[in-house]
């Protein structure tokens, strides 16, 4: 190891452990154990452009054990990214750039929000699949325009999670080659040594899910990971797993221990480390000139590298310009105005239809359109209608194909579809049925914590599933989604509906969506329209005002249908539909009040599905049609009729709220 390699190894250390002092929070176990990790994978083997951190191009470097944040951005500070020592001082505070756990558009250089463990594994695999389809559909000979690898940093804890083990064992299937896993083996977790809960080989698992596997015995061996990191590189046809030995809280009075992972070391502590590691100066936050010097120096190359790619990509412009000219499309937002403007987008006959069929039409209408879309469902594309035509899977032997297998994979799959969204160049999508929204809503979480537009088709919303039962029945996961800031539920009544559905989900910039679509067929109503963009409309209304019914979905057509039955006793009834309540929420009060007008109490929210979001709606004198128990396992319209979503049911309840 040459002198200037240890003394930056060690000014990643000292940097990680003083802001974790001054926070008086935070983990320096990791940092200093694998601090050497870091530097070996950013010092020799990363591309990247310190003065572009969005360089498409760039190799993506996840940090799964988020917990050891510190490091990471100890990490972006030396090499001169927007991370200032200010910033290192500020770790945890209220506002700060450098928050307890990694956090994707907050901080310059982060690449995917991580804390959750096996989320940035996971993510990291979505990304080296969108690496893999865009090499496939651009690359050409003499023109590698995409080429990066990602790299992984995980802990025991990442190798534990379930999630990993989903998203790991696709990646083998793939034969995702350009994606490294580096594991940090420290054998400790909060509670203590792994072997009270974690005994297996977690190198033979790898082996089996299809990754060329190495072991590094000594984490502090720069020239051994060196080494590994190379060779795994030079595979392009597996998947690289490299477990690194290392020990937690190295060189500390605590090394060893489950107490340095979630606690400051202490000031004496850090005086001892200090000492023990030969650092120059005591004095926090220290960093040797001579450190900075060598960080700079790696950085500029990373500059001139993609200084390079830039003149490359110039001459591929040049000699492939309709592919260049596609490129620059897929990098471009889709607007609204542009999806408007196609007319055969919004035609569909008269005949009733599930949502999810029209969502399969709209995808395989959209497909033509933006040659970026790309997605797939958890085992289920038949029944979720997700499958594009004559676009082919997504595989080994054809990276270039647009549908993706995830498996029955729910929770891995939503962390790969942010993955792909985050690389940019593509729309991705994926879908399962609405009930299993409870398998991959973590990872949609963060969906909207990273403000990553990803599509979530969500099929076989309600008790409308029929014959398979309360298991496969939604009833609270509506309710669930809509808690969840920064996410759009959209629960159309009909194909246009459906289909603005999808002008929503392709144009969304910082919002994941979610189309919440039936199994069963709905009836075409006569006046849905563009307002869907809205979240709320009025697409049934009378001259006098003496109830509101409000709904959603299968249940819009109920709701015209009951409004039509009251008015036969001279009842004037307006309906709203409102497939987006978070999108109505984001109009002016004006229009708000246009369409629920506050002098109108009596008011009656029909949906199948639980009844807590609609109380901000129907006030104190409403009341609601909805579901408060689970479903049950008979034809779907008889459950229909059993929990009371029927004509003569909700005609009932909007004349006891008229009274």
């Amino acid at each position: 190891m040459k002198e200037i390699d240890n003394l930056a190894v060690n000014a990643l250390r000292v940097l990680s452990v003083d802001a974790v002092q001054k926070a008086n929070s935070g983990h320096p176990g990791m940092p200093l154990g694998a601090a050497p990790i870091a530097y070996t994978v950013w010092a020799n083997h990363m591309n990247f452009d310190v003065k572009d951190s969005k360089w498409i191009n760039r190799d993506r470097f996840i940090l799964s054990a988020g917990h050891a944040s510190a490091l990471l951005y100890s990490l972006l500070h030396v090499f001169g990214y927007d991370v200032t020592l200010e910033d290192l001082k500020n770790f945890r505070q209220l506002n700060s750039r450098t928050p307890g756990h990694p956090e994707y558009g907050h901080t310059d250089g982060v690449e995917a929000t991580t804390g959750p463990l096996g989320a940035g594994l996971s993510t990291g695999v979505g990304m080296a699949m969108a690496q893999e389809h865009l090499a496939a559909k651009y690359n050409r000979p003499g023109y590698d325009i995409v080429d990066n690898y990602t790299f992984v940093l995980s802990g025991d804890g990442c190798m534990m999670e379930g999630i990993t083990s989903e998203a790991s064992s696709l990646a083998g299937t793939l034969s995702l080659g350009r994606l490294i896993v580096l594991y940090d083996s420290n054998n400790t977790t909060i509670e203590g040594h792994t072997d009270l809960a974690f005994k297996e080989n977690v190198r033979e698992r790898y082996e089996a899910y299809g990754f060329e596997t190495f072991l590094v015995e000594d984490g502090n061996d720069l020239e051994a990971l060196n080494l590994a990191i190379t060779k795994a590189k030079e595979n392009l046809t597996q998947p690289s797993f490299i477990e690194v030995r290392t020990k937690i809280g190295y060189g500390s009075a605590k090394e060893g221990s489950s107490s340095s992972h979630g606690s400051p070391l202490g000031d004496d502590n850090i005086k001892a480390l200090k000492t023990f590691l030969d650092y120059p100066s005591q004095e926090p936050f220290f960093v040797p000139e001579a450190v900075y010097d060598h960080y700079r120096d790696i950085a500029a190359e990373g500059t001139k590298t993609h200084e390079v790619w830039e003149e490359m990509f110039a001459d591929y412009a040049n000699e492939h310009p309709e592919l260049a000219a596609q490129w620059q499309k897929d990098f471009t937002d889709i607007t609204v105005d542009e999806l408007l403007a196609d007319k055969s987008l919004f035609e569909f006959d008269a005949a009733p239809q599930a949502t999810r069929n029209v969502s399969g039409i709209m995808i395989n209408r959209l497909k033509d359109k933006y040659t970026n879309l790309f997605g797939g469902s958890a085992d289920l594309a038949s029944s979720n209608m997700t499958a594009m035509k004559d676009e082919g899977s997504f595989s080994p032997e054809n990276f270039a194909g647009r549908n993706l297998h995830f498996g029955v994979r729910e929770h891995a799959m939503a962390a790969m579809g942010n993955g792909i969204a985050l690389y940019g160049g593509l729309k991705a999508y994926v879908s399962t049925f609405f009930v299993f929204a409870d398998f991959l809503k973590p990872m949609a979480r963060l969906s909207s914590l990273m403000s990553v537009p990803l599509t979530y088709v969500l099929t076989h919303d309600s008790i409308g599933v029929g014959e398979d039962g309360p298991t496969h029945e939604p009833i609270e996961q509506l309710a669930m989604l809509r808690s969840q800031p920064n996410f759009y539920t959209f629960r159309p009544a009909d194909a246009t509906e459906t289909a603005y559905g999808w002008v929503l989900a392709l144009t969304s910039k910082t919002t994941p969506v979610g189309l919440i679509l039936s199994r069963q067929n709905l009836p075409q109503l006569d006046k849905s329209g563009i307002d869907a963009l809205k979240g709320g409309y009025v697409v049934h209304d009378a001259d006098k005002l003496d109830a509101i019914l409000m709904a959603t979905g299968s249940e819009v057509s109920l709701a015209i249908d009951a409004a039509k039955e009251l008015e036969k006793s001279g009842l004037g009834v307006r309906v709203v539909s409102m497939p987006s309540l978070e999108l109505f929420e984001e109009q002016t009060a004006e229009y708000k009040e246009s369409v629920l007008p506050q002098g109108v109490r009596a008011r009656v929210a029909i949906e199948a599905a639980a009844s807590q979001p609609w109380g901000r709606y129907i006030g104190l004198d409403g009341a609601t049609v909805a579901m408060d128990t689970f479903g049950g396992s008979a034809p779907g319209n008889q459950l229909f009729e059993a929990f009371g979503f029927t004509v003569e049911n909700v005609v009932k309840v909007a004349k006891s709220v008229i009274k």
